[in-house]
């Protein structure tokens, strides 16, 4: 893979400059965030961005406009204090690697497996490893939990639930071994730190696991219990709760009270849309 230039997907220490100012991407394994964390967001992009809350295609968060320290293309230290005291940076260093796109429904309604206890182990294994913040902020682990609506998303690595207990690991385009769901993360976590090892240095590291010149991991048959792909989920009342919509132009405070005043915990989708919790809603 021939580049010219090194990874450049925006986090908190590394924004991208936008004509409108700088642009803070937040990641959020599972997209899972408390109404307090959003809110607390939306009132950092009030007074630093430009008033607004936007959602990602891999269920993240995103604020614009914000500051810059003189003569550089980082957050004022103000900004980045805002952000931080939101609770969605547990750790700087480990900013660009939390990429763990889930199932939203997962947990709330059907699925094979409830897979919020394996994001958050996962989420721990990244954290707690400094080699990992190493991650490029383009490589992203996707895990289905057996519905099928992610099994057809494209990863560097992941894990698709075949029932309650197992799951198979997805490993770039290829498929890897079976293995226990308590205990995925941590295989998980050692394929990241095997591509880490082979990636490469510079600007022609790869940032993707089916850029590696050898297989990651020896390919292996897909299961004969793999679910078929389904449809996105759609808009509206949906087993579980409530999907919103979230328009390109983003979450404004009226936006995020409506949200807020109807759950105390929120999920945001891969559709650009929010889900709101049944039990909650």
């Amino acid at each position: 893979m021939n580049r010219s230039r090194p990874d450049r997907c925006p986090g908190a220490l590394r924004p991208w400059p936008a004509d409108d100012g700088l642009l803070v991407r937040l990641r959020l394994p599972g997209g899972h965030v408390t109404s307090r964390q959003l809110l607390a967001l939306l009132t950092t992009a009030e007074r630093h961005g430009d008033g607004r809350v936007y959602v990602t295609t891999r269920a993240n968060l995103q604020v614009r406009g914000l500051p810059a320290a003189a003569g550089t293309t980082h957050l004022t230290s103000e900004a980045l204090e805002a952000l931080v005291s939101t609770g969605l940076l547990p750790s700087l260093a480990h900013d660009l690697a939390r990429n763990i796109l889930v199932s939203p429904q997962t947990g709330l309604a059907h699925g094979r497996a409830d897979l919020r206890s394996v994001t958050a182990a996962l989420d721990g294994a990244l954290t707690d490893a400094p080699d990992l913040a190493a991650l490029p902020g383009r490589f992203l682990f996707v895990l289905d939990d057996g519905r099928g609506d992610l099994v057809e998303r494209s990863c560097d690595l992941g894990l698709v639930a075949l029932d309650a207990v197992r799951g198979q690991v997805r490993v770039g385009d290829a498929w890897g071994p079976v293995v226990p769901l308590r205990s995925a993360h941590r295989y998980l976590a050692g394929l990241a730190r095997r591509f880490l090892a082979v990636r490469g240095h510079g600007k022609s590291a790869a940032w993707h696991v089916r850029e590696l010149a050898e297989p990651l991991e020896l390919p292996q048959r897909p299961s004969s219990l793999l679910p078929t792909a389904r449809a996105r989920l759609p808009y509206g009342s949906v087993p579980g709760g409530r999907h919103v919509p979230v328009p390109e132009e983003g979450l404004d405070r009226p936006a995020v009270e409506r949200l807020c005043a109807d759950a105390s915990h929120l999920v945001v989708t891969p559709w650009r849309g929010v889900l709101i919790p049944e039990e909650t809603a």
